[in-house]
Order: C-alpha cells, then structure tokens, then sequence
C-alpha cells in the first residue's frame, strides 16, 4: 500500500493511503484460500471447489475483510517505521466513495500522535512525608463516637413526652377498613422516633406521646408497598405507650470492646490506635503524592494532543456541573462549555498522565494479576450477592478492566517516584494533617 504524508503540524498527522486493485484482489484470494479446505459446495468434495467459483460466490463477502486488514497492516507498518504513537485510533476515511470493484482504494488516515516526553531527573524533587501519631486524645475522641454508635436508652421521667430520637416502648394493633390484618401487631415493640423504619408518617405522629397514653396513628401504605392487599389502604394503628426512653451513650468499659470484638478495653484501644494511624498514613500519602505532581508539573513541558486536552476539559466540566446539579441524574441537559479554568486543569492532567505512563514504561511498572484480583474483589464487594457476575463482566469488557488497573498502576509509579527522590519526614499533629488535606481540594 503507498503512504504518502499530507499533514505534519505539531502533533497532527495526514496521510493519503493507496491500496491498488491488484494488491486488494490478491488479499481476497489469499482468504479464499484459507477457506477453501473446509469449504464444501455442491457437485464438489469439500476443500476442491475451484478458487474461481469461491471468488465468485464469496468474493464480495471477503472483500471488506481484507480491506480491513491491508489498512491495518499499513497502519501498523507505518507507526513501526516512523516510531510514533497515536494518541487514538485513527481516523481513516475512505476518499473514492464510488469506488467499484477492480478499481484502486484511495483513503485518508488523520491522528494526533503523542508526543516525546523529555527526560525527567527524579533526584531533583523534593516532598515532605506528614507523620502524624495517634494522641490520647484522639483515641479517646474516637472511642467517644463509638460509644455514641453503640447508644443504649434510658426511662424518662414519668410523664415526659417523647421527641425524635427518643425510644418508644409499645404496643399496637394495625386495622385497614376496620379490621386488623396480618402482620400487623406487636408487642414490647422498641421503636426509635426519626429511624424512618415505619410507614412513612407513623413515627411522627409518636413524637409528644407519654407512657401510659394510647394514641391513634392513621397512615396510608405507599401504592409500592410490598404486601399488594395493603398497598395504597388507608390505615389506623392504636398504640398503647408503655415506656419513653431517651438515648444515652454506651459506658466506655470492657463491655463496649466486646462489642467491637477487642477482647478488653486496652485491646479496644490499642486497635483505635492503629486504625487511626492507618488513616493518618493514607491521608499522607495523599499530600505528599500531590507533592509529588507539582514538582513534576514544574520540571517538564511538552506539547500535548489537543483532542485528548478537549476531552478531558469537557470531562472535568460535565462532571463539576453535575456536582452543582445533583438532581440531574442524566444527561438530558444543555451542552456544557468548558471554561479557561477547566482546560488548564485538564492540561495539567494530560501532561501529568502521560508522563506517569512514560516513567512508569522506562521503569518496567507492571500490575500483577495478584493486584488486579484484588482489585475486583473490591469492587465486587459494592454488588453483594452479584460478585460472579461482576467478575464475569469485568473479563468481558477489557475497558472495564483498564479502569481497575490504572489507579493501581499509577500508585506504583508513585511509589518509584518517591524512592528516587528527595523524601524528608515530618511529625504533625492529626489537626495540621487534617489542614494539609483540605488544602488538596483548593
């Protein structure tokens, strides 16, 4: 196929592309005669029907076949004689569009290629690594809010009326047209006031009612109610209150680290302790990443590919609109125009992306199938109870699967990154750590 150059700017390419008749003819009959083995025809034994007949009973079908093939096999010369990589598939179009067999097919190839990232001396960054410890003061804040979670109730003073949050004790019996129904009636029933764990309009109509009052709740069962006789009825519940407890935290003591599953009060801490320190570590490991990229963003510049820039600034914008929009679930909304803020952000993203890739290649960074296991289990975990079918989506959807290793593989670059550089530790407190994390999203 003959390959002539059209376009050089930057980083935009153009080629004509000539794949002569003969060249394309000789392509179908090499199919043809692939094929023909196992090809079995009337009034011929199988694999003896003549290549003629097989060109024209099959000629045409095979046609679009090799066409494609040649383009791609020009395609993938061409990028391994000049070295270039594109920045996305392609763009061939087929220029003759009257074109009838026998003639020449004359087509167009246009792509941006990405361009050659300059060498970066990793030496030369230097970042502070945050360590913050676990105070005493923030285990005990932490076993505080535990505590609070795991909240036991207490009686009221006779006669106090009950308020949201509040536990009501009772008894009640559910009528529809008068009559009770199954399932309806309970007991001793503990209900927490504002838990949303009723028919919608039930617990607030409990809210001001005291032990020793019977009070009638008139409710009507959603139209989706999973019991269809009850849907959409109208209902009356009489409850009889017998206590109204308020919450109170559970006492910090052996008996709440048991609940944890810690075999003590010590062990409970001790295991705070960690976890918190755990959390602290990733929290630094945020902040000195982003350290990390500004000092990159800062020692190199490059072209970049202006559809991949384009793209990726309607991205960041789509997506900061729907932020300030949350009731729009679709995209059944006006065309979102990327501003001059969003572009330079998403330069920054390109510029940053691709040079991770090339340092992440030179130091031969690879993402075990150990790592990508793990990383779909974790994603599985979000769709209990469909974990095989996520499993099976994610072997049959490649992109599907580069989304999961993608993150993987750029924290391991990070992590060479950092053993190359300057890295210098430094103990905060969790409050500047803290501060040093919400300054990432400024």
């Amino acid at each position: 196929m003959q390959v002539t150059e059209t376009l050089k700017e930057g980083l935009k390419r153009g080629y004509t592309m000539t794949l002569s008749a003969k060249e394309l003819d000789d392509k179908v009959m090499d199919k043809l005669k692939e094929a023909q083995p196992d090809i079995e025809m009337k009034g011929f034994r199988k694999g003896k029907v003549p290549l003629p007949l097989l060109k024209k009973q099959f000629g045409e079908r095979v046609m679009g076949e090799a066409m494609q093939e040649a383009v791609d096999g020009a395609m993938n010369a061409h990028f391994e004689e000049t070295g270039e990589q594109p920045a996305a598939r392609p763009d061939v179009k087929m220029t003759n569009e009257d074109w009838k067999p026998g003639e020449d097919v004359e087509l167009d190839m246009s792509y941006e290629a990405l361009p050659d990232i300059p060498e970066v001396d990793l030496s030369k960054i230097k970042v502070e690594r945050l360590v913050a410890k676990a105070a005493d003061k923030d285990i005990k804040e932490a076993l505080e809010n535990l505590a609070k979670t795991a909240q036991d109730f207490k009686d009221r003073k006779k006669g106090t009326k009950s308020k949201d949050g509040d536990q009501v004790v009772m008894d009640f019996v559910g009528r529809v047209g008068g009559e009770a129904f199954d399932g309806g009636s309970a007991e001793d029933y503990p209900l927490v006031l504002g838990s949303n764990s009723f028919i919608p309009g039930f617990e607030e109509q409990l809210v001001g009612v005291k032990a020793g009052e019977e009070k009638v709740a008139k409710v009507k069962f959603p139209d989706d109610y999973q019991a269809p006789n009850l849907a959409g009825q109208d209902a009356e519940f009489t409850c009889t209150i017998k206590a109204v407890k308020e919450p109170v935290a559970a006492e910090i003591n052996d008996a709440l680290a048991e609940k944890y599953g810690a075999e003590n009060l010590d062990a409970l801490k001790e295991q705070i302790g960690e976890r918190l320190e755990s959390e602290y570590t990733g929290a630094a490991r945020a902040v000195m990443k982003r350290g990390i990229l500004d000092e990159l963003d800062k020692l190199v510049s490059f072209e970049l590919p202006p559809s991949m820039v384009k793209a990726e600034a309607d991205s960041i914008a789509h997506q900061l609109w729907h932020d300030e929009n949350p009731d729009v679930e679709g995209h059944d909304h006006p065309e979102i125009e990327p501003t001059e803020e969003h572009t330079k952000l998403a330069e920054r993203r390109v510029r940053l992306g691709l040079l991770l890739a090339e340092l992440g290649k030179k130091a031969e960074v690879d993402v075990t199938d150990a790592e990508m296991t793990q990383a779909v289990m974790e994603q599985a975990r979000q769709y209990p109870g469909q974990e095989r079918e996520f499993f099976e989506f994610v072997q049959q959807n490649p992109q599907m699967g580069q989304q999961l290793r993608a993150p993987i593989f750029e924290e391991k670059v990070i992590d060479h990154i950092a053993g190359q550089a300057k890295v210098t530790e430094k103990e905060v407190t969790k409050a500047k750590l803290e501060k040093a994390v919400e300054a990432l999203d400024e």
